[in-house]
């Protein structure tokens, strides 16, 4: 899809993008958008499941889609009040999607939960985001979530139902009760708590309303070149906004079909493609290395994937060429926050290969967005590297019973600081240069040290603990862990702390790598200077296998 000619002629003259307000912005639900859906073209298909065989694939047009979200709606209003928060913890499956729509129907904020997450994560979660209820996979990767679950409801007065997926016919079975009425859900009104951890405590959860998510994925879909009645391959989680946002939101403002993957699997990505006639795909980095490499590729008939979409890490040039090469699909890069619903920058399909492969694009539509001199928040000139802003419709309304931490992310004047440095040219065009936070980036997935060394200090030989990320050239980074133990001569071995890491948080955070030393270097005020540590870490580890992504 071509560029509006605002991003193709607009120059500017500091670094500060105005809004563009000459696309309509709605003021839309995602409730709203389904029935329209449905109503327009009831006998589309909606929601495809994904799996190896395609007798075991079920399959729902938009009319049926509704009518079991609704059912779904139904059965959670005998149950909450709407406005009360209702968890997630699975894994991909077209039950979540279900769940989420119920969700938004019946008026109730849905809080993702990473399916990796351990029983202290999971306990955290439900505990802050205050939820009522929560829908739970029987089991995944060997741990058993319902039990998992049930024991930590036991130390939740406020955590009043459990749902097993498993059970999921006959939860819904009671939705077919004619006489509920489903509220009437405001644009501004909140659709999910999604949490996004943090470099100076506890995870947040970000609150995201109605109108940011439908528009916003409208403008990345449309962008990205998913057109109207196309097929999504999905295989990014839903735990995530690349999952339950862009991917199930997305199609659904094209009007297209939604191919839900369990998990990522090239061979099993590569057969859906074919078999469903995929047109449309978003695969971060890693996910576009393992297709393009896989032996077999060949052998599938790909003629129909006509667009992707990537980001989440530095998408490098050399994969910017080989996949129009090798696939013949067109790219898009986005680039954003969960604070933003998502994408605030995106590349066009007919960007140049060094735009492609060089910039995160241009902002979105209706929002303002700034390179700032990060003390002051005064907009830099054009190619000097501040700190990336963004304002407008699309921020969040704020983290979830933190006003502390929302105040010092999003400002009175409604700027959020995404805590990125980058720089803008003329165009509008925005580079990454590096972040002021100490977020690591591993396979396209956010890792916060912060929370990373506050389970480690727990353990009891460890005096202290910094946790920085170290360059891979597969991953991006991997998750590095720098240790003062209590003493000398009573070292923690590297096999009991991945054990004990691995009973405690979820498997994407664990270190893959151990440093032990007597003392971190400081600065003369005391300061921890972690630049340091990067250079001993990387002078210092030895590679271990590890292949999940998630």
């Amino acid at each position: 899809m071509t560029k509006h000619e605002i991003y193709s002629q607009r120059r500017l003259t500091e670094s500060y993008w105005p809004a563009d307000t000459t696309q309509p912005l709605h003021d839309w639900t995602v409730a709203q958008v389904l029935r329209d859906t449905a109503k327009e073209v009831p006998d589309r298909l909606a929601l495809v499941e994904g799996t190896h065989d395609p007798s075991e694939s079920r399959k729902w047009t938009y009319a049926q889609l509704l009518a079991d979200s609704e059912r779904v709606a139904t059965s959670l209003l005998k149950k909450f009040r709407p406005g009360e928060h209702i968890a997630v913890w699975a894994p991909n499956m077209v039950e979540w999607v279900l769940a989420e729509f119920g969700c938004a129907i019946a008026g109730l904020t849905v809080v993702t939960v990473n399916p990796s997450f351990k029983a202290k994560e999971l306990d955290y979660v439900l505990r802050q985001s205050q939820a009522a209820g929560i829908f739970v996979a029987e089991e995944y990767r060997g741990h058993h979530m319902l039990t998992t679950a049930s024991e930590v409801q036991k130390k939740l007065p406020s955590l009043r139902e459990v749902i097993c997926f498993s059970d999921f016919d006959e939860f819904i079975e009671i939705g077919n009760d004619k006489s509920i009425s489903f509220p009437d859900v405001k644009a501004n009104d909140p659709f999910v708590i999604m949490y996004t951890s943090g470099t100076t405590g506890n995870p947040k959860g970000a609150i995201l309303h109605n109108k940011g998510i439908t528009n916003s994925t409208k403008f990345m879909a449309e962008r990205a070149g998913m057109e109207v009645g196309g097929v999504w391959v999905n295989v990014m989680p839903l735990v995530h906004c690349g999952g339950c946002g862009f991917a199930v939101l997305g199609t659904l403002q094209q009007q297209g079909t939604h191919v839900l993957v369990p998990g990522f699997d090239p061979e099993l990505f590569l057969k859906l493609v074919e078999r469903e006639k995929g047109t449309f795909a978003l695969l971060v980095p890693t996910m576009v290395e393992a297709i393009l490499n896989f032996p077999e590729r060949e052998k599938y008939q790909l003629s129909t994937l006509h667009s992707l979409l990537s980001g989440a890490s530095k998408v490098e040039p050399h994969l910017v060429h080989r996949i129009k090469k090798e696939l013949g699909c067109g790219i898009s890069i986005v680039c954003g926050q969960t604070e933003m619903h998502g994408g605030t920058t995106q590349t066009h399909l007919d960007d140049s290969a060094e735009d492609q492969a060089e910039t995160i694009g241009q902002p979105y539509p209706h929002i303002e967005v700034k390179i700032a001199n990060p003390s002051t928040g005064e907009i830099l000139p054009l190619g000097q590297e501040g700190e990336i802003c963004c304002r407008g419709y699309q921020t969040m309304i704020g983290y979830y019973q933190m006003p502390e931490q929302t105040a010092a992310t999003l400002k009175e004047d409604g700027w959020i600081h995404s805590g990125d440095i980058g720089t803008m040219d003329e165009r509008g065009f925005i580079k990454i240069k590096g972040r002021l936070k100490d977020m690591i980036i591993r396979g396209g997935v956010n890792i916060y040290p912060t929370e990373i060394e506050a389970l480690l200090k727990e353990h009891p030989l460890i005096q202290d603990v910094a946790v920085v990320g170290v360059p891979d050239e597969y991953w991006g980074e991997q998750v590095s862990a720098i240790v003062v133990p209590k003493s000398s001569e009573n070292l923690p071995l590297p096999e009991e702390l991945e054990e004990y890491c691995k009973a405690n948080m979820a498997s994407y955070k664990r270190p893959r790598f151990w440093v032990f030393v007597d003392e971190f270097p400081t600065t003369p005020a005391g300061k921890i200077q972690k630049f340091k540590l990067r250079e001993i870490a990387k002078n210092n580890f030895k590679a271990q296998e590890d292949a999940s992504i998630y």
